[in-house]
């Protein structure tokens, strides 16, 4: 697929519907941005996905299928948020004229990629730590097993306070 999108990408920019376009330093930058951003944006999402697959079964007390439900979820929104900002990203700067200026326009634009991407992650963390900090203070506050009846005090023959249910 990965391989099919670069072949799709290449025809788009040198062959727009059977017109030859003027490659540019310009629109060299822009192609090899995103073949960079891209795969890099896809790399991160397999990456997080795969690892952050126990993260939420421990936030979700083990429920696997919501944690890979909720997982999945992450994976989709984190496509469409960073795809979409690379894809805006795209235009910014000014028309590049050599080698040098493609170098440094890619090292800004791919750095500020990567702290987006960062930035993404560390927010999903964050939400996701919250969540299990509060089930676990929760599950601190519930008693390990309900009550299983009644004991009076010592020395007593007479309970102090009724059992509960008894009137």
């Amino acid at each position: 697929m990965f391989k099919t999108s670069c072949y799709l990408l290449f025809g788009i920019v040198l062959n727009t519907f059977n017109k030859e376009i003027e490659m540019t330093w310009t629109v060299g930058t822009y192609v090899v941005y995103l073949l960079i951003a891209v795969p890099l944006t896809v790399w991160v999402a397999k990456t997080l996905s795969s690892n952050g697959r126990v993260f939420l079964a421990d936030v979700f007390n083990d429920k696997v299928e919501l944690a890979d439900a909720v997982n999945q979820l992450l994976v989709v929104g984190f496509y469409l948020l960073n795809i979409g900002f690379v894809i805006l990203y795209l235009r910014s700067g000014g028309e590049v004229q050599d080698l040098t200026g493609l170098i440094e326009e890619l090292s800004v634009k791919i750095g500020i990629v990567m702290l987006v991407l960062g930035v993404v992650h560390f927010m999903n963390v964050g939400v996701f730590n919250s969540i299990r900090r509060r089930t676990r203070a929760e599950n601190l506050r519930m008693p390990p097993f309900p009550a299983q009846g009644f004991v009076p005090p010592q020395g007593s023959h007479q309970p102090a306070f009724p059992p509960p249910g008894h009137r």
